[in-house]
């Protein structure tokens, strides 16, 4: 079930999507698989916060890219650039807005049906 979620950034709520599209329109705009993307993201920021370095500024962009294509699914009005939304905002931080997203996301990754098929038990020959 996808999620439609509001964030305060800098002052502004700001509405993310998590349907079934986000992946299909972010590979459409960056030409890049959003899961692996966002994995690469959660595993840089958890090394980040153990050794207490900056993160890379390709995982920066990939997180950038994946916050404005959510926030795009979700609000076809924002600028047609993540480069025009994010200038929209004084303060825009991974470590505030990454761990909502990533519990966004695997929130409406889950199952929430049960298999109505039952397991059929072998029959043996009469």
């Amino acid at each position: 079930m996808a999620i439609i979620k509001s964030l305060e950034i800098s002052g502004r709520s700001v509405a993310f999507d998590t349907s079934a599209a986000v992946p299909r329109i972010y590979r459409a705009r960056f030409g890049r698989d959003f899961s692996l993307d966002l994995q690469e993201v959660i595993e840089e920021v958890q090394k980040n916060e153990k050794s207490n370095s900056h993160l890379p500024v390709n995982t920066l962009e990939l997180f950038e890219n994946i916050a404005y294509t959510m926030a795009k699914s979700a609000d076809p009005c924002i600028p047609d650039t993540p480069e025009e939304w994010l200038g929209e905002f004084l303060m825009f931080s991974i470590y505030n807005v990454l761990p909502k997203l990533i519990e966004m996301w695997y929130e409406s990754s889950e199952t929430t049906s049960t298999s109505k098929k039952k397991a059929k038990t072998p029959q043996t020959a009469p």
